[in-house]
C-alpha cells in the first residue's frame, strides 16, 4: 500500500471517528434537554438532597409548574434540604408536594411518624408521595402480604395527617415483585425514561419521563415529571 493511500485511509477513519463522536454528543445533548410535548400541560421536577442547592425562580422560568421535594427516608432520616426546598418552591410560586422514600427494612408506622412530624399540613400542598423501590441499603424481601399490609398502614397514617390520598411513585421492578398498584387503590406515579410506562395495573396519574434532564437552576440531572392530561 502506497504512503498516499495509507494517509487517505487514516484520514477517512479519523473523519468517521469524529463523526461518530459528534453524533454521540448530539444524542446526549438531545436526551438532556428532552421533555414531553405540550400535550401534558402540567410538568415539573422532583428533587432531594442529592440535587444540592436549587434556584427555584430559575427552575420556574425553565418551564416547571410544580416540584416534589423529598422530606424523609425510612424511619429516622430527614432530608437536610427539605426545609429550604419547601420554602423555596413556595416563594417561587410553584405548587409543592412532599415525598417519603419507603424502606422495606423499617416498620411502616415508624416511617409514617417520621414523615408526619417533618412535613407540615398545608392546604396548598399537593398530595404527598411515597417512593417505593428496592434500595441498596436494604436487602429484606418480605412476603407480598406483609409488604402490602405495611404499605397500607403507612398510607392510612400519612393520609390522616395530610387529608389527601398519597401518590404511589413505584418502580417497575418493585411493581413486578409485589403488585402494589393492583392491591392499593391510590393514584400512580410511574417511572420510565422517554416512553410512557405501561407496567402499573392502573393508569398512571403522573409519569417521571426523564431521570437525566438538565435545566437551569439545578446542578446535574433532575427528574422531570408530567401529569396525565
Amino acid at each position: 500500500m502506497s504512503v498516499r493511500l495509507w494517509n487517505r485511509r487514516i484520514a477517512q477513519v479519523s473523519a468517521a471517528v469524529v463523526g461518530i463522536g459528534l453524533a454521540s454528543v448530539a444524542a446526549v445533548t438531545l436526551a438532556w434537554s428532552w421533555r414531553p410535548s405540550d400535550r401534558f400541560p402540567f410538568q415539573g421536577v422532583d428533587v432531594s438532597e442529592a440535587n444540592g442547592p436549587i434556584d427555584w425562580w430559575t427552575v420556574r422560568k425553565d418551564g416547571a409548574d410544580f416540584a416534589y421535594v423529598r422530606a424523609t427516608s425510612g424511619a429516622a432520616i430527614r432530608d437536610p434540604r427539605f426545609e429550604a426546598n419547601w420554602a423555596g418552591v413556595y416563594e417561587a410560586g410553584l405548587r409543592r408536594g412532599a415525598m417519603h422514600a419507603y424502606s422495606l427494612c423499617k416498620l411502616a408506622s415508624d416511617q409514617a411518624n417520621n414523615f408526619n412530624t417533618t412535613v407540615p399540613r398545608t392546604r396548598d400542598a399537593l398530595p404527598a408521595a411515597v417512593e417505593i423501590d428496592f434500595a441498596p441499603d436494604c436487602t429484606s424481601r418480605p412476603e407480598p402480604r406483609v409488604v402490602i399490609d405495611e404499605l397500607r398502614r403507612f398510607l392510612t397514617m400519612v393520609e390522616a395527617h395530610t387529608g389527601k390520598p398519597v401518590l404511589l411513585k413505584i418502580s417497575k421492578p418493585f411493581e413486578a415483585a409485589y403488585g402494589v398498584t393492583a392491591a392499593l387503590p391510590r393514584p400512580v406515579w410511574a417511572v420510565q425514561d422517554f416512553f410512557p410506562p405501561e407496567y402499573p395495573a392502573r393508569p398512571w396519574r403522573m409519569w417521571q419521563a426523564s431521570g437525566i434532564r438538565r435545566i437551569d437552576g439545578v446542578e446535574g440531572p433532575v427528574h422531570w415529571n408530567v401529569v396525565a392530561p
